[in-house]
């Protein structure tokens, strides 16, 4: 008896039965989980690399002619392109979600602008966007540019500000794009109250800048003679 006890178990006990019964509830399951995360997995590789790369590469190829047209100070072919190549804006819309499409938004925000063309600059400058702080700074103070000129002056302000906030690290640029903000509330939005507040700020934080001397001219013609909170 002791041995069938022994036995039976063994057999009960046994991993194969445990995952005959797990497989059994489960199995289904598990696999309609595995098809997914393969489909998913598979779906991300022919999106990669049968869309996304080959989009990338036909993109690069299809700005260089808009950039040398830029360069060349060409605005209406830069943006429109000829009867060969594309311009910025055909750039930006067909290839759409690229690295190139994302650059020829900025190109048309900064043509757009030169050209008088504001709300189109709003547009593009608006839709792009880079890691690379700098030039996110410069894209701000070009929106702002064109908000002011639109007279949309509340929108305006607050590009100014976010460029001389983006990357502080580069001081001069920073300092500049602070005064910048703080003149515009001065003399453009006659607040007089934010404007101290800025050149106090540009004051404080920047005092290496070429831009000190003038906010603090301000600040006591204000009757302000301190920076000290």
């Amino acid at each position: 008896m002791t041995e069938v006890k022994h036995v039976r178990q063994k057999v009960e006990n046994d991993p194969f039965d445990r995952a005959r019964d797990f497989w059994s509830k489960y199995g289904r399951t598990v696999t309609i989980a595995s098809l997914a995360i393969i489909l998913i997995g598979g779906g991300y590789l022919a999106w990669k690399y049968l869309i996304k790369e080959p989009k990338e590469r036909k993109a690069a190829d299809a700005i260089w002619k808009a950039q040398d047209y830029f360069e060349r100070d060409s605005i209406k072919q830069a943006l429109s392109g000829d009867r060969q190549f594309p311009g910025f804006e055909k750039v930006s819309s067909q290839y759409a979600g690229t690295t190139s499409a994302n650059l020829a938004n900025y190109y048309s925000g900064v043509l757009a602008l030169k050209s008088g063309d504001n709300n189109k600059a709003v547009k593009y400058l608006k839709d792009f966007s880079t890691s690379a702080h700098q030039v996110q700074a410069r894209a701000y103070k070009l929106l702002g540019d064109a908000y002011a000129n639109l007279g949309k002056n509340a929108e305006a302000l607050s590009n100014y500000k976010k460029a001389a906030y983006e990357f502080e690290a580069d001081r001069q640029g920073s300092a500049e794009y602070l005064y910048f903000a703080a003149f515009f509330a001065d003399r453009v939005m006659n607040d007089k109250k934010q404007a101290v507040e800025l050149y106090k700020e540009l004051v404080k934080n920047y005092r290496d800048s070429q831009f000190k001397d003038e906010a603090e001219k301000y600040l006591a013609q204000s009757g302000v003679y301190t920076t000290e909170e």
